[in-house]
């Protein structure tokens, strides 16, 4: 009987590598009702993965499956699923990705045309930036947007999307590598903010403030964003990724100390998780997926190659160093 691998969190921790480990299973999933099961080809790699081995997500202890999506192919069906066959490409969102092969529902996955990466960066951080700019950030028209980690997984849909409504967009990256990136991708202002201060920029160069603000770093940069919102600026808060790790204390800025901005500048912060938005999630999916097709819309994979689960802790890394332009993906046999 056939085996498989998975990489399952067998301690609590924010350390990826020292929290997991590879387990073999006797024996494949198998496929009930309203369920398929995937041989995985390209997992996804996601900054909140460390969050899932510190238990974020867990209501149980250890040990649990890590990983939030991945791309691979239709091996069996369930009772009751009409809408793939054995044989399919599919990409889908599930806890537990990080494995040869899953066990998914039905109404988690979405077909592709062809089984590559290019479809994985829509399942988590598409949906998720597009859901959060226009729900949480009421994305508008003739606004000035603000994006952290512009270049990353989530933050290159945001620029796009918010562009594409008619909206003046600012991005912050690491590297002129990815400044460039994010000039082709239609950002009319890119912050390096290794060679520039984000709130020299905007005190000089937007004194209006920020109407709408994707804030992905928390600490130091949550602060220096609500510094700098306009009358009536929205701030969506999509993660504190500057925070999960624990290696540098938590900001002292407190909602008292926020309390006069939120008052005098009508200013609204807002929290962003994609499963308290269940029921919309395909309607954003269909139109990422048409935005794609019409050319309209770049999903970008970074460029650099991760293979086999071993190589899941180096592709967060990668991310953590600051690395990545795109979704990163690592590759199965």
């Amino acid at each position: 009987m056939p085996s498989y691998r998975e990489v399952v969190c067998t301690k609590l921790s924010t350390d990826f590598r020292e929290a997991t480990e590879i387990v073999t299973h006797p024996a494949l999933p198998s496929a009930s009702a309203g369920h398929v099961v995937v041989k995985n080809k390209f997992l996804g790699i996601n900054a909140t993965d460390i969050n899932v081995t510190n238990g974020v997500f867990n209501d149980g202890p250890p040990p649990f499956g890590t990983g939030l999506d991945a791309a691979g192919t239709v091996v069996e069906v369930g009772e009751g699923v009409t809408v793939v066959q054995v044989g399919d490409a599919v990409v889908y969102d599930k806890f537990g990705a990080y494995a040869e092969y899953v066990e998914v529902p039905v109404g988690s996955l979405h077909k592709l045309p062809e089984l590559s990466a290019a479809g994985l960066p829509l399942t988590v951080c598409g949906i998720s930036a597009s859901i959060a700019i226009t729900e949480c950030g009421e994305l508008s028209t003739n606004e000035t947007v603000f994006v952290t980690a512009a270049a990353g997984g989530a933050g290159q849909f945001v620029v796009q999307l918010a562009k594409m409504a008619g909206n003046h967009v600012i991005g912050t990256c690491s590297s002129d590598e990815k400044a460039e990136h994010l000039k082709k991708l239609g950002c009319d202002r890119v912050i390096n903010y290794n060679k520039e201060s984000i709130d020299a920029v905007l005190k000089k160069e937007y004194p209006k403030g920020i109407d709408i603000a994707f804030e992905t770093i928390g600490g130091e940069m949550f602060k220096t964003v609500f510094d700098n919102m306009a009358i009536r600026g929205r701030i969506i808060v999509f993660g504190h990724i500057s925070e999960y790790r624990g290696d540098t204390p938590r900001s002292p800025f407190t909602v008292s100390a926020m309390n006069e901005v939120l008052l005098m500048k009508a200013v609204t912060v807002r929290g962003f998780l994609l499963r308290t938005y269940a029921d919309i999630i395909p309607t954003h999916m269909a139109n990422l997926f048409q935005l794609i097709k019409e050319g309209k819309l770049l999903a970008g994979v970074d460029p650099t190659e991760f293979h086999g689960l071993e190589a899941v802790p180096d592709a967060i890394d990668h991310m953590y160093a600051h690395k990545n332009i795109g979704k990163i993906v690592v590759q199965l046999p």
